[in-house]
């Protein structure tokens, strides 16, 4: 499936302006991959539970994760970033 548009929450916004620029091109680059490939192994995207039920998560870089959710089948929105702690604690 090839998602066509890319949007962002306002806490999404917020999270990533407090990102190290290389954590911010890291993370432009798995966008890349995503939307070209999405099951991509690199990505490690799966769903969520819990709290974040309806949201999948990507591997950005190390502890790094990328949350969204997908919208009619074709739009990518972008809800949060940050640490495994800081998103799931």
């Amino acid at each position: 499936m090839l998602y066509h548009q890319i949007d962002f929450t306002k806490s999404f916004t917020k999270q990533f302006k407090t990102l190290r620029e290389n954590q911010k091109t890291r993370f432009y680059e798995r966008l890349e991959l995503l939307k070209k490939n999405p099951h991509d192994r690199i990505l490690r995207d799966h769903a969520l539970k819990g709290n974040y039920k309806g949201y999948r998560s990507i591997d950005i870089e190390g502890d790094l994760r990328a949350l969204y959710y997908i919208k009619v089948d074709v739009i990518i929105i972008f809800a949060f970033i940050g640490s495994h702690n800081q998103l799931y604690n």
